[in-house]
């Protein structure tokens, strides 16, 4: 099997694709060294050294009416979460300009609620117009089940692509929320794509899944053409419907994002929050298949300093 996971990975360099009508269940067992070097194979091969840093602005906080089990922003669940209105765009363009001092290449403006709109909507188009004609870093928006009409308006305003998680497979995917559906994840994906946006979509692993429900995601997320997945190991939140499971070990977390590189060979695998679940602040998942990370703090779970980061992929020979 050694020697298979390294020919399986040198032919995804040579233009193989997997897809549902490969068995993949040898994911999960097979040896993990081996199955991380293919992964780090696959990396250096379509993303080379470089290292993508993104950042995000919660830029509305709390009083979701959706109730994934996972979020402290939900109303459903019991959390210390903030809660405030949508920030003023001079005060998201301050922090956006810090960030890009910094060295981080992407920006993005994340907003609670299942869709943000109206007033609000208007204040996220000023934000972004101020930030891509004055500042040298890339913007995103993460901003619910936003309409077509508002992504062609986020493009017009210079947003480079739209973050929207699928979060699980699509099996999994009423065991941690009712208040929508996955086909309205997917849908919200294809009009992304139609708009030609970069799609930015990943999920949550440690929620009860298990590591099929993880390759179907992957798939899934091949299928819809994602340019960066997003892989967030869960923190448990106390307060909500998911504050007593157990968080992954990290050898799972490393077979999990060296999978997503076999599937997704040529996307950004982006590790998100659970960094802290590791040690060396995640450093052996940028040697297992992961291109790209998101610094500093996330939305209610606490992440890693920019300097932090860039001193670590410094010493690993990445180019930021």
């Amino acid at each position: 099997m050694e020697n298979n996971l390294l020919q399986l990975a040198e032919q995804i360099t040579n233009g193989k694709r997997l897809s549902h009508s490969d068995n993949l269940s040898f994911f999960e067992t097979c040896e993990l060294t081996q199955l991380c070097k293919g992964a780090d194979l696959i990396r250096r091969h379509f993303m080379g050294d470089r290292i993508d840093l993104c950042s995000i602005i919660n830029a509305k906080s709390g009083r979701c009416g959706e109730n994934c089990k996972f979020c402290a922003q939900s109303i459903f669940n019991k959390t210390n979460c903030q809660e405030y209105d949508f920030l003023e765009p001079e005060e998201i363009f301050r922090q956006a300009k810090a960030l890009a001092d910094g060295g981080v290449h992407r920006f993005s403006i994340v907003t609670s609620g299942k869709a943000l709109s109206g007033k609000d909507f208007e204040k996220a188009i000023k934000a972004f117009k101020i930030i891509n004609s004055n500042l040298n870093i890339k913007t995103c928006a993460s901003m619910g089940f936003i309409s077509k009409e508002q992504i062609y308006a986020l493009k017009e305003a210079g947003v480079s692509g739209i973050h929207h998680n699928i979060e699980t497979s699509r099996a999994n995917f009423k065991n941690i929320c009712t208040s929508h559906t996955y086909e309205m994840k997917i849908e919200t994906l294809k009009n992304v794509k139609a708009a030609g946006l970069r799609i930015c979509s990943g999920g949550i692993i440690g929620i009860g899944e298990t590591f099929s429900d993880r390759i179907e995601m992957a798939l899934a997320l091949s299928e819809a053409g994602a340019d960066s997945i997003p892989i967030n190991a869960l923190i448990p939140i106390p307060g909500t419907a998911f504050e007593n499971l157990n968080p992954l070990s990290e050898n799972e977390i490393l077979r999990t994002i060296a999978m997503f590189r076999y599937i997704n060979p040529a996307a950004d695998v982006r590790l998100a929050a659970g960094r802290k679940l590791m040690s060396g602040k995640g450093e052996s998942v940028f040697c297992s298949g992961a291109s790209a990370t998101i610094t500093g703090n996330m939305l209610t779970s606490s992440g890693t300093t920019i300097s932090e980061d860039k001193e670590m992929f410094k010493k690993l020979g990445r180019n930021i």
